[in-house]
């Protein structure tokens, strides 16, 4: 009778350890640097959280960073293991931290534009000098150095020649129809989504604004992992986005968030090169960080 309650203790508890995995799996910590706090977090990625989490084996943990910089040093002091980032942080990252790049998320349609009111008589950049201009967040690829960088493709040297204001998206878009700026820079998706926000709400029409200056499609956002990060955890998570690709985009696009619509028709791109990223070390150099800025060769 022992042998055999013996037999069944053995049996339970093996049995116990295939159906609870997740109980020793083994933890590692997500960021992403356009989002502030838990909560954000949970709503805009929970569902990619989780996805990922489930075809990797980790038990992936949000830990939130207050801005960009605090991602960078997050890396750099092993706080935080992977963070999901765009290319201007990728650059800094580099530099600083010597991250390691897991995988792309190629966006399209990702590429700055500078936006004018059509009956503004503004036709071109130079037409802007001496004017203010409206951006984005300081540091987003997207809303600021993107723009800084269509202008000075355009002629002008924008630190100098123009009044640069910063501020939230939907703040910039009134202060162009208010004609408080002559100007606004932003992404594309985003001035074709408040364009047509205006139309559907009986607001101003397509026509009714002039696109004077646009960039090139920027790089891709980036997975990193600090340099505490080993190769096999990286490798799997490669392994993960590759074997389970749609899986992932669908958890990212239909997981309930707001700020993710950029992602809609995305593809995770794993050949990337650090000389993708040269036009964003110029976008440094205009904006005066020339230790950002050096280009490197294929």
């Amino acid at each position: 009778m022992l042998k055999k309650l013996k037999r069944l203790s053995g049996f339970i508890l093996l049995s116990l350890s295939f159906a609870v995995p997740s109980v020793n799996a083994e933890t590692v910590r997500l960021a992403v640097t356009d989002l502030v706090g838990l909560e954000e977090l949970q709503r805009e990625f929970g569902a990619f959280r989780d996805k990922l989490s489930e075809v990797t084996g980790y038990d992936i943990e949000f830990t939130p960073v207050t801005n960009r910089t605090a991602a960078v040093e997050a890396l750099r002091f092993k706080q935080v293991d992977f963070v999901l980032t765009g290319p201007a942080e990728y650059v800094v990252m580099q530099n600083r931290a010597d991250a390691k790049v897991v995988v792309g998320f190629s966006r399209p349609d990702y590429f700055p534009v500078i936006v004018t009111l059509a009956d503004s008589g503004i036709t071109n950049v130079k037409d802007l000098v001496g004017k203010r201009v409206a951006m984005g967040s300081v540091g987003s690829t997207s809303r600021h150095l993107g723009p800084i960088q269509a202008l000075a493709d355009g002629g002008i040297t924008p630190m100098e020649d123009l009044e640069l204001v910063h501020t939230k998206v939907p703040v910039l878009w009134e202060s162009l129809k208010r004609g408080d700026a002559a100007a606004v820079g932003m992404n594309h998706t985003e001035f074709r989504r408040l364009r047509a926000q205006e139309m559907e709400n009986g607001g101003l029409q397509p026509g009714a604004f002039r696109v004077i200056a646009r960039g090139p499609d920027l790089p891709n956002d980036l997975l990193m992992a600090g340099s505490h990060v080993t190769d096999e955890q990286i490798e799997r998570l490669r392994d993960g986005f590759v074997n389970h690709s749609d899986e992932l985009i669908n958890a990212i696009v239909n997981g309930g968030g707001t700020d993710v619509d950029k992602y809609t028709g995305m593809r995770f791109i794993s050949n990337i090169k650090d000389s993708d990223y040269n036009y964003v070390r110029s976008m440094y150099a205009t904006i005066g960080y020339p230790e950002y800025s050096d280009f490197v060769g294929d």
